[in-house]
């Protein structure tokens, strides 16, 4: 018709079509992120799981998924086009961060960090990018190390008391260290030292003085800021080992109630001879009968001089004998011993030699597994240590050698001296040849992890201490020792019952 312009159907659905495209993309592209609400707690070494979801709910598989932390990259990981995108990704993270493949259909987008370290500790980033259009959302990680049981232990005699110190490591974030006496009253202690090590973990060393004697057990508590978790040890503070109040300060404090009787005495006498002199004659016999009670006075003074000071020697006398019952203690026994130059047996040359006295067979060696790096020990002071671990069967301790006593060979002439465990049982053992010098059995509630055994050539004493908690477990003592000292340890419990019956 004339007047009305030319219709075109393809001119009228092209604007249509594209219209309903833009319409669809952007009903797709409206979406959120979400993370958790609480940050994520992870043990050290744990994997880590961190929570992204999309909003409403809708395949992230053809989006990008960026997971970043500080800058956008490099990045913790990313994933675009169904694959994830290494040229982005931090070193640290290679082979550790993931997304779940399986749940990117339903719009799942969590991110899964293997072994978590503490470097791994903060925030991060989840983007999801359609197009020009992203969401993010924020997600906190908390890496959480338990350290190391503290190692407590007394430094001696320190400003009119006790000194402990405590220490342990593997811990993240920093720790907090709390003292507390047995009624777990808070105690006060010195400024802390801490330090990491180049996996970011946190070592610390606490010290505290005790002053007061009746306090007994102390307990360091270490306890993570995070998880509120804690690991204590305690020690015990034997009260002979505080310092004792000085004889001096007990003279002092007795002595100056006289010297201020006296100087009121002086003072009266002075007084007194400004008074009227027809007191002049009273005031003379008084002041006579004055000087004959300073005089009095005076020599009960000097008496008492020479008792505090034979009390003073005696009780010097006490306290260096206290300090020497101090080195029952085998942290500080080791400052007065030298470590032995012992190493593990395994050849099978060494193990050919015999020492049948113990084995109670003429068919196979002891089985010794600890040999000297010299020929054998000299007089001396010396320690070593031995692992024990959970080994059901042992036998350790030294043996003495005389060769041709008494005209005996030389394997009828060692002496043992050993500590054997089977099962739970354990035995102090005392042997030579046929004959028990010593048996005697143990009661150890707690298996010994590690043993160290101090050798004191001269004193003819040897000692065995439990490495874990610092307890006494037995000591040999005889006259003396007449020949060489030798280690001796063997995977196996020596049987007596062949050994009583032919005794």
């Amino acid at each position: 018709m004339e007047g009305f312009p030319s219709f075109s159907p393809a001119g009228f659905l092209l604007p249509f079509l594209l219209l309903r495209v833009s319409t669809q993309r952007s009903a797709v592209s409206v979406f959120s992120v979400k993370g958790p609400a609480e940050p994520v707690v992870v043990l050290l070494g744990e994997d880590a799981l961190l929570p992204c979801q999309l909003s409403p709910a809708q395949s992230a598989a053809r989006l990008q998924v960026r997971w970043y932390r500080a800058q956008l990259s490099p990045a913790v990981l990313v994933f675009q086009d169904g694959q994830d995108r290494g040229g982005e990704q931090m070193l640290e993270y290679r082979g550790r961060a993931e997304l779940l493949g399986a749940s990117l259909g339903s719009g799942d987008a969590a991110l899964r960090i293997r072994r978590a370290r503490a470097s791994d500790h903060g925030h991060y980033r989840c983007r999801v990018e359609d197009g020009d259009v992203f969401q993010e959302a924020a997600v906190e990680l908390q890496v959480i190390g338990l350290g190391s049981v503290p190692r407590i232990h007394m430094t001696g005699p320190e400003e009119g008391g006790i000194g402990v110190l405590c220490s342990s490591g593997g811990w993240f974030p920093s720790p907090k260290v709390q003292w507390r006496d047995t009624a777990g009253v808070k105690l006060p202690s010195l400024p802390e030292s801490q330090s990491q090590d180049g996996d970011g973990l946190f070592h610390v060393v606490a010290s505290l003085v005790v002053k007061d004697s009746s306090v007994g057990n102390v307990t360091c508590s270490i306890q993570n800021p995070l998880s509120g978790q804690e690991k204590a040890s305690a020690i015990f503070l034997p009260e002979p080992f505080f310092p004792r109040v000085s004889p001096w300060k007990v003279a002092l404090a007795w002595a100056l109630p006289v010297i201020g009787i006296l100087l009121s005495g002086l003072s009266y006498v002075g007084w007194r001879e400004h008074q009227a002199k027809k007191r002049e004659i009273k005031k003379r016999i008084k002041e006579s009968q004055e000087r004959d009670q300073m005089r009095s006075e005076k020599e009960m003074v000097l008496k008492n001089k020479e008792k505090l000071k034979a009390e003073l020697e005696r009780r010097k006398a006490l306290y260096h004998e206290d300090w020497k019952k101090a080195l029952i203690y085998p942290d500080w026994r080791k400052e007065h011993f030298k470590p032995a130059p012992v190493s593990l047996n395994l050849g099978k040359e060494n193990c050919r030699e015999e020492t049948q006295g113990l084995s109670l067979s003429n068919k196979q060696g002891d089985g010794n597994l600890i040999t000297l790096d010299k020929k054998d020990f000299k007089p001396g002071k010396y320690y070593w240590e031995v692992d024990i671990m959970d080994t059901n069967e042992w036998t350790l301790g030294i043996y003495e050698e005389n060769e041709g006593e008494n005209g005996l060979s030389k394997e009828a002439s060692k002496k043992f001296r050993v500590l054997v465990k089977k099962g739970c049982d354990y035995r102090a053992l005392a042997y030579c040849s046929q004959n028990i010098a010593l048996e005697e059995s143990l009661l150890i509630k707690e298996h010994p992890q590690k043993i160290v055994i101090f050798l004191d050539y001269e004193d003819s004493n040897l000692s065995f201490y439990d490495m874990a908690n610092g307890a006494h477990i037995f000591s040999f003592t005889q006259p003396s020792f007449s020949g060489s000292i030798n280690p001796y340890f063997k995977l196996e419990s020596l049987e007596l019952s062949h050994l009583h019956s032919i005794k």
